[in-house]
């Protein structure tokens, strides 16, 4: 296996190779043969979406090379004197390209100095520059700047993507990698690209016999194991309090993340629900759990006397929510497995 990361080995190099993003890549190509190039263009979305790729594959587009291609991350240089720096370097033309192209990373943390200062080259910039600006909290960036620039909102992948996408990585380094794998790593990326890749080079990496398993990526990533989550599911089934609170108690000692326990734990109960009410669904959550998970799933939602509806998995929703602000993280999950047992 190639020692190069994976999240830069398969980085996308052309508006072909970007996923999820039609919306943004359409207009933006449909812009490019109008001979419409914007002089600022504002990228948001949540991290690891693509958007300072997108701002590369663009630089690319309108004949920038390398020498004429600058990238600041505005999280280090985030001060009026780095603007400052920056005003006087556009002002030089390219050395070998159409246009000079500024990718700034992050520019929400720039400074109300440093916004001030930028506004002033947004506003009136030389014929040969672009810039790209990223960020990931447009509510952070200044109405006075996002009105000067281009705005595109780049989404999360689907996990249907993702799940997607990290199949056919694998594949190409030569691994086999499980369904139920797959689908587990796309959860746990929460739609980003680079940490669903990070993930899987994290298996690969462990891996002795280049065949990826669920119970693999559990390992490497810490999440809890099926077996845990499927007796928590029994004992609520069962309205067992006693054994769901003991189960609850067994992943904390375990010093399982609480809030990744909860949402492996909400996509099952979702897919009890599922196969309980839209049996049509079935052929396709197979394929995204193992097979003893499925034929887990399937006889729970068989079951009339089962303790599995609408309203726990509502009551374990609002309890996800609220695990971030306790003090004792597994806190809200038990007072809900309390309620919904009672």
């Amino acid at each position: 296996m190639s020692s190069e990361v994976l999240y830069r080995k398969y980085r996308p190099q052309s508006f072909t190779d970007v996923l999820g993003q039609n919306h943004v890549i359409e207009a933006l190509e449909g812009a490019l043969k109008l001979g419409r190039i914007s002089h600022a263009y504002l990228f948001s979305g949540p991290r690891g979406t693509g958007k300072t790729s997108v701002a590369r594959i663009l630089a690319r587009a309108i004949g920038t090379k390398e020498s004429d291609l600058y990238e600041i991350d505005a999280a280090s240089n985030r001060g009026i004197d780095d603007v400052r720096a920056l005003r006087e370097g556009v002002a030089a033309v390219p050395f070998e390209s159409p246009y000079k192209v500024y990718i700034v990373d992050e520019v929400h943390m720039l400074t109300k100095e440093a916004f001030n200062a930028l506004l002033k080259t947004l506003e009136e910039p030389p014929k040969h520059v672009v810039f790209v600006l990223a960020t990931t909290e447009l509510e952070k960036v200044p109405e006075t700047v996002q009105s000067r620039c281009q705005t595109f909102v780049f989404k999360r992948p689907s996990q249907k993507v993702l799940n997607e996408e990290e199949m056919r990585i694998a594949k190409k380094e030569g691994f086999s990698l499980e369904p139920a794998a797959a689908e587990l790593i796309a959860l746990l990326a929460e739609g980003s690209y680079r940490d669903a890749h990070g993930i899987l080079q994290k298996a690969m990496s462990a891996s002795s016999d280049k065949r990826i398993s669920q119970r693999e990526v559990e390992r490497v990533t810490g999440a809890p194991t099926s077996t845990l989550l499927n007796s928590l599911i029994t004992a609520l089934a069962q309205r067992k309090t006693g054994d769901a609170l003991g189960v609850l108690a067994k992943a904390a000692e375990a010093n399982t993340d609480m809030k990744l326990f909860a949402k492996l734990f909400l996509s099952r109960l979702r897919f009890i629900l599922l196969l309980r009410n839209a049996p049509e669904l079935s052929e396709s959550i197979a394929t995204e759990v193992s097979t003893e998970d499925f034929e887990f799933l399937k006889k729970v939602a068989s079951t009339p006397e089962s303790n599995i509806h609408s309203a726990l998995l509502l009551e374990f929703l609002n309890s996800y929510d609220l695990i971030g602000h306790a003090a004792i993280p597994e806190l809200p999950l038990e007072l809900a497995l309390i309620k919904v047992c009672g």
